[in-house]
């Protein structure tokens, strides 16, 4: 069963993917892993994030692996745990800007369509999957959440890996990227017109991946019957 997950900063992709897929006991793909592993690859070999040409490049050279563990999943680039590094406060400033570059986009796209076609069914998350990477995806969903809520849990995520910064600095940041993923020209951020819109306000993690398991087990009895 192939799974496409998109929705804004903060919605709780990545954490409802990986449980999804856990429960699902198939792969999850974290296609923001990806762009943020460019992007901090850029910022370490000091590539302007507004280089087109050479962000491409080391999109299409992308040496990243995806190990899942009891405590999450781990993310290599070229044999080093980057988990951590790409999630800084500084990558996350700076992620929606070099996915906004068309020829990025379609080099890590090329690479996720061809992670998913090498399994029999994934779990792929992020601001395009529905509408582009997987249009054919057996399930859809389509999570958001309010500005503030999305920006408190970036927050928070942020201050437990040492952020010193301030809950309005984040809350920017999270609008701009709204801003940049809704309005870019190459597969800008939409809801897709078959995904389930789920709204995780008000909701836990443990709500969320419930609804979403038993709506991909409705579906395979669907389509077993």
């Amino acid at each position: 069963m192939y799974i496409a997950i998109d929705g804004p900063a903060g919605a709780g992709k990545s954490t409802v993917a990986q449980r999804v897929a856990n429960r699902l006991s198939i792969p999850y793909i974290d296609t923001g892993a990806m762009y943020r592993s460019v992007t901090w690859n850029a910022l370490r070999m000091g590539i302007s994030i507004h280089d087109e040409i050479h962000l491409a490049q080391l999109a299409e050279s992308l040496d990243i692996h995806f190990i899942p563990g009891a405590q999450g999943q781990t993310v290599y680039l070229g044999g080093e745990d980057v988990t951590q590094a790409i999630r800084s406060s500084e990558v996350g400033a700076l992620v929606s800007t070099v996915a906004m570059h068309r020829l990025v986009r379609e080099k890590l796209v090329e690479r996720q369509r061809k992670m998913a076609s090498e399994a029999t069914g994934v779990v792929m998350d992020g601001r395009d999957i529905g509408t582009h990477v997987l249009k054919d995806a057996d399930v859809k969903i389509y999570l958001t959440a309010s500005l503030e809520t999305r920006a408190k849990r970036r927050y928070d995520e942020l201050v437990r890996e040492g952020y010193k910064g301030t809950y309005a600095d984040v809350l920017e940041t999270v609008a701009k990227r709204d801003e940049n993923d809704e309005q870019r020209t190459a597969s800008p951020l939409r809801k897709a017109q078959d995904a389930v819109l789920l709204d995780t306000t008000t909701l836990s993690v443990d709500e969320v991946v419930e609804m979403i398991v038993a709506l991909c087990e409705y579906r395979q009895l669907r389509k077993r019957s």
